[in-house]
C-alpha cells in the first residue's frame, strides 16, 4: 500500500465538484465525493497507473468528467495527488504546465 498525500491544491478541486454537483441535485457532491475517494484508495492499493506528462500519472474518474493527476514517491512509498481535474477545462490548464 502507497500512502496518499493530497496536495491542498487537489482538495480545493474536490470541494469546487462537490459544490458544483450539489448545485445540480442534491446528494449529487456527496456521490462525486465518495467516488473520487474510492479511485484514490485504488491509488493506495496500486499507483502505476498511466504516465501522461513527465512524472505525473493519471487516472480518469468513468462516471465524472475528472482526471487524478498524482506523482509517486517509490522510496516512500507515498503518491502525492496534485489535483483531480475537470475535463471540461482546457488541458492547457492542466496543474504541471
Amino acid at each position: 500500500m502507497f500512502n496518499i498525500v493530497i496536495e491542498p491544491r487537489a482538495l480545493e478541486d474536490i470541494q469546487a465538484g462537490i459544490d458544483y454537483y450539489d448545485n445540480i441535485k442534491i446528494g449529487l457532491g456527496e456521490l462525486f465525493y465518495n467516488i473520487v475517494n474510492e479511485y484514490i484508495e485504488a491509488i493506495s492499493i496500486n499507483p502505476f497507473y498511466q504516465i501522461r506528462y513527465k512524472d505525473y500519472r493519471a487516472l480518469p474518474i468513468s462516471k465524472f468528467p475528472y482526471i487524478i493527476f498524482f506523482y509517486l514517491d517509490e522510496s516512500i512509498k507515498t503518491a502525492y495527488i496534485i489535483s483531480i481535474f475537470n475535463t471540461n477545462q482546457n488541458p492547457n490548464n492542466y496543474p504541471f504546465h
